[in-house]
């Protein structure tokens, strides 16, 4: 999962930053809220984890911020604060959980595997690009939250490439999942994945000559 971690403490940031990412996890991390409103602005994530007195703006008004652009992205504050006040603000705007500090970083995962279960809909979408998403459950391409109808054999494309983000799709790979195995040769994988590129509004197919194809984690 991409995560965009929020703490201005150094030594905390790096801990949570390292543990998540010892489980799997893609975390960027920041320690002013002027700079991760502005990663905010250029970049997609799967989850934020949001301190809430940090320098510059405060995570609570990066999140409403983005409720109010209709930005919706799970949510979940780390913080020291224990008036029910701000509390009750956080989730009146949108946070999906708050963890007290101090907390163990287990704690943290559980919390967000529990978001996981809760929160299926916005996660099922791997983001492929800026406007275009693949959905497993439905097995569905979507161009801005539109859903797009492919033929079958371009569908199994996007969608064994969306599975294997930043990784190198090889032909055997195409030749397994998308023609069962039958002898394909490359000409014929390229060719159709070629009318795949033809019909998508933003190219994010990439050509790895001589090796396949692959699509890239948005940034």
């Amino acid at each position: 999962m991409k995560i965009l971690l929020l703490e201005d403490d150094i030594m905390l940031n790096e801990a949570i930053t390292q543990y998540l990412e010892s489980v799997g996890h893609n975390i960027k991390s920041v320690k002013d809220g002027d700079e991760c409103l502005n990663l905010l602005e250029n970049n997609n994530f799967d989850l934020l984890i949001l301190d809430i007195n940090v320098p510059k703006l405060d995570g609570l008004s990066i999140l409403e911020k983005l409720h109010n652009e209709k930005r919706m992205v799970p949510t979940i504050f780390i913080s020291a604060l224990i008036d029910i006040e701000d509390i009750t603000r956080a989730f009146d705007i949108g946070c999906h959980d708050y963890l007290k500090k101090p907390f163990h970083l287990k704690e943290l995962t559980l919390r967000i595997n529990k978001m996981l279960k809760t929160s299926q809909a916005p996660m099922q979408h791997k983001r492929l690009s800026a406007s275009y998403s693949y959905n497993n459950e439905n097995s569905t391409l979507y161009f801005n939250n539109e859903a797009q109808i492919l033929p079958k054999r371009q569908n199994q494309i996007v969608e064994l490439l969306a599975n294997n983000r930043s990784l190198i799709c090889n032909y055997d790979m195409f030749r397994d999942y998308v023609w069962n195995d039958d002898f394909i040769d490359n000409a014929t994988i390229r060719a159709e994945i070629n009318r795949v590129k033809k019909v998508l509004k933003e190219d994010f197919i990439i050509n790895i000559r001589g090796s396949g194809y692959m699509v890239k984690r948005p940034d």
